[in-house]
């Protein structure tokens, strides 16, 4: 199935693979690539039995070199501004997806496509992959959370001397900084790698897991502590938790079902 032609949706069941389809234009983010991102989040959302997301790039190139630089220069400044609100709802609607999304990078990762991957919850790049953010080498600034978003991730001081200077760094230098979880010779085999790990969990468990880590992380200590009790909870009842328990004792693999 697709979420439009510029986004190709590959349902595996547990596991899709969410696929940026404009490799002649390095996946560049135009509208119809937004539009498909939007769509692809909210199909994830509804699914039942999918568990985690493989978000990548075709091509071999690029897993997205930013912005649709060429269509940019056909809009109007109130069509920029609409723009760039739609890839802020795109990119949002995977932050918040309930299910755990893995950023997959290859070539070139810049700009919004690097904005794109930090609202995953895990990245893998690929050896050869190149990541920045060079917006204020174009009389910009990372308009799609970047500016938000990696110094969260990597604290302040590096994440303004990326943004501030818009250089470019290897997988390697990523994953130093702690802008990516893993660098692999194959991107795509390493993230579905890590999505079969999030397979093995009981998914409630992750869902949980996810919430508690994203929406306590800007509390204080014991507002945070409270939301995870709260996030907690939750997996209280469920039958997973017993099979949780069940399979422990019995020496076995838990055959967790969401309930």
């Amino acid at each position: 199935m697709s979420a439009n032609d510029a986004v190709l949706i590959e349902d595996h069941g547990a596991k899709w693979v969410v696929r940026l389809n404009m490799p002649e234009r390095r996946n560049a983010l135009g509208r119809d690539v937004v539009a498909g991102i939007t769509r692809a989040a909210e199909q994830a959302g509804r699914s039942k039995v999918l568990r985690a997301v493989v978000l990548c790039g075709a091509g071999d190139k690029a897993f997205c070199a930013g912005a649709d630089l060429k269509e940019r220069q056909s809009l109007t400044p109130d069509e920029v501004r609409v723009f760039v609100g739609q890839m802020n709802f795109a990119f949002r609607s995977i932050e918040r997806s309930p299910k755990v999304w893995i950023a997959a990078l290859h070539g070139a990762c810049l700009g919004g496509g690097l904005e794109l991957s930090l609202c995953a919850d895990l990245r893998v790049a690929q050896r050869d992959a190149i990541l920045g953010l060079p917006e204020v080498r174009l009389g910009i600034l990372p308009g799609a959370g970047g500016t938000q978003r990696l110094p969260r991730l990597i604290g302040v001081a590096r994440a303004k001397e990326l943004i501030l200077t818009g250089s470019r760094i290897t997988a390697d230098h990523a994953l130093a900084l702690g802008v990516v979880n893993r660098v692999a010779d194959d991107h795509e085999a390493a993230a579905h790698a890590l999505a079969d790990e999030v397979g093995l969990a009981a998914p409630i468990s992750v869902m949980q897991a996810k919430r508690a880590v994203d929406e306590g992380y800007d509390l204080h200590l014991e507002a945070g502590l409270a939301w995870e009790r709260a996030c907690y909870e939750v997996t209280i009842p469920t039958k997973d938790r017993l099979e949780g328990l069940a399979a422990f004792a019995e020496k076995r693999p838990p055959r967790f079902q969401g309930e």
